[in-house]
């Protein structure tokens, strides 16, 4: 079995910056976990947000915490450092060698969407707070064993909202169950479903989004590997604005 893991992230229209950030640190124990925040509103406030919390996360989970303790650590950590007067959705997804399993942590209004085999869909979809608000908060942990044919997309709620202005909805479900089959024979699984859940995001908002989006999606394909481990970013860079 080979792990892909796959990101799409853009940035509100007009906005002078994404107040998503994900996050990615191997596991002391073998795996690795990813950590995608998004902090409440947008722009440079939001990221700041944002990047707080995932950098607590991953400290404390290349450290050894679990992922429910680190989500939970994470939310005490931003209750005191903001009063409790900003939120933030965190979702960590983990790859765990030791266990041979995928774990699933959620402080999230959006569901996750696990994609199986035979087409078999189930909507992570627990009501589940934000962090840094509520005094006491705990993450839904969702864990199943690493078997080959497994899909999962978590996002922000860009993904949500994409659409509303012009009164439909994207059923981002309804679209990963038919790009499922499709995309699992192909080399590049997670990153074909991310980019065609942005991108019809995109559409749906006329390119002009009207929040942060972000779409993480982790694949476990079948196939001999030759045991290394690779990782491919595109980050593009806006033009410079000479004097």
């Amino acid at each position: 079995m080979q792990i892909q893991v796959a990101v799409a992230k853009i940035g509100k229209y007009a906005s002078s910056e994404s107040g998503d950030s994900l996050e990615m640190v191997e596991r002391p124990g073998g795996g690795l976990s990813l950590v995608l925040v998004d902090g409440q509103r947008s722009g440079k406030s939001a990221k700041a947000i944002s990047n707080l919390v995932a950098g607590k996360t991953v400290s404390l989970l290349a450290e050894g915490v679990r992922d429910g303790a680190a989500a939970r650590a994470a939310h005490d950590y931003l209750y005191m450092h903001r009063g409790g007067k900003v939120s933030a959705t965190l979702n960590i997804a983990s790859v765990d060698m030791v266990t041979k399993s995928l774990v699933l942590s959620r402080n999230s209004h959006c569901p996750i969407i696990v994609q199986t085999a035979f087409h078999k869909q189930m909507l992570l979809d627990q009501p589940s707070a934000p962090i840094g608000v509520h005094r006491a908060n705990k993450p839904k942990i969702t864990e199943m064993g690493l078997e080959t044919g497994m899909l999962i997309v978590i996002f922000t709620d860009g993904i949500l909202s994409a659409g509303e202005r012009k009164g439909q909805k994207f059923d981002a479900a309804a679209m990963v169950d038919r790009l499922y089959e499709d995309a699992m024979g192909n080399g590049r699984a997670a990153q074909i479903v991310a980019d065609n859940l942005l991108a019809e995001a995109l559409r749906l908002d006329d390119h002009r989004p009207a929040d942060d989006i972000s779409v993480l999606v982790l694949a476990v394909i079948a196939g001999d590997t030759d045991g290394v481990r690779r990782m491919q970013v595109s980050l593009p860079i806006p033009p410079l604005h000479r004097p």
